[in-house]
């Protein structure tokens, strides 16, 4: 019997949810996303020490000598999730995720230039956009912003969806791909309830997930839905049969050497027969169901700091390498 990993790739698009480039090529997903927290971490990783060094170099190189370090890290900054992103590419054979600032998620202006800017880089390097997602966080302005570059052909996925009303509003604007939170979604309940634990089938993130599966075959949007941030092996196999799984490596490795038999859980056809109520999204009912659902209000924003403090700690790494390069 085939392993869960080999069967669940049969159904669903595993993604690998990791900046770890050796992970990646272990475990030979079809994609890889990348957020400000994982790319801190394998910035401080030995092993991609020449990848950091690199960028830094180059942005030393662009700048100038007499320019100041804090102009070549902030250079640098913009660059490394690209040199990471490029590395990625080499091995996985469709897209990689790149993220936009998370500082920037309620100026849609400013977001559509750092997206612009990202793709600007990837071609630069001889990448193909169709090979890219840029991400951006569900705000209201990020998914403006984002309908902005999906009509200039830059693909995107909305990162930080814990509600169903980001996922339509998401959908109604063409974005390509949605990335729902799966456990921060249980996190916040089991807090919030004082439940130590869910069955998987009851699982808020998997019901979450679920409800916007189906609400996306049901209506006929051609939005991906991407189940990510698992906190569990139960919260995955629940949704097999969704469009796309972005599984970190820990996660992958269980998949890898678990036996047993994986149903689908997920399909076309039940979405089609479920009985939902279509939702009319504009930014008034955006807004009214973005305050009433409580969960989302707080994840949302929770999730936009902890990313923005990853990256602040990531230019506090890069300078402090730029000074031992330069010493």
């Amino acid at each position: 019997m085939a392993n869960l990993l080999e069967q669940l790739k049969e159904m669903t698009v595993v993604v690998a949810d990791t900046g770890d480039i050796a992970a990646i090529e272990k475990f030979t997903p079809r994609d890889a996303t990348t957020n400000p927290s994982l790319i801190t971490a394998a910035a401080q990783m030995p092993q991609y020490q020449a990848i950091v060094d690199d960028t830094l170099k180059g942005a030393r190189e662009t700048v100038g000598a007499d320019a100041s370090s804090t102009d070549v890290v902030s250079l640098a900054f913009d660059r490394l999730a690209v040199s990471f992103g490029l590395k990625i590419l080499d091995i996985v054979p469709h897209r990689v995720s790149t993220e936009v600032d998370a500082r920037l998620s309620y100026d849609t202006d400013a977001t559509i230039a750092k997206g612009r800017d990202l793709i600007a880089q990837y071609e630069a390097a001889g990448v193909s956009r169709n090979r890219v997602l840029i991400k951006i966080a569900a705000t209201w302005e990020g998914i403006q912003a984002a309908a902005v570059l999906e009509k200039e052909g830059i693909h995107t996925n909305l990162t930080l969806v814990f509600g169903l009303h980001q996922a339509i509003a998401c959908a109604e604007n063409g974005i390509t791909l949605i990335s729902p939170f799966v456990g921060r979604i249980l996190d916040w309940y089991k807090k919030d309830t004082g439940t130590d634990s869910y069955p998987a089938a009851e699982d808020p993130g998997v019901v979450s997930v679920t409800a916007i599966y189906n609400y996306f075959k049901k209506f006929g949007y051609n939005t991906e839905v991407m189940g990510a941030s698992f906190r569990n092996l139960g919260e995955i196999t629940e949704l097999a049969g969704v469009d796309l799984l972005t599984i970190s490596p820990s996660l992958l490795d269980e998949l890898q050497s678990t036996e047993g038999e994986l149903p689908r859980k997920l399909s076309v056809e039940q979405a089609l027969v479920s009985d939902i109520a279509k939702i009319d999204m504009n930014k008034a009912t955006f807004d009214a169901m973005h305050t009433e659902d409580r969960m989302a209000s707080e994840k949302l924003s929770e999730g936009i700091d902890g990313f923005a403090k990853a990256l602040e700690a990531l230019e506090e790494i890069l300078a402090s390498r730029l000074a031992e390069l330069e010493a």
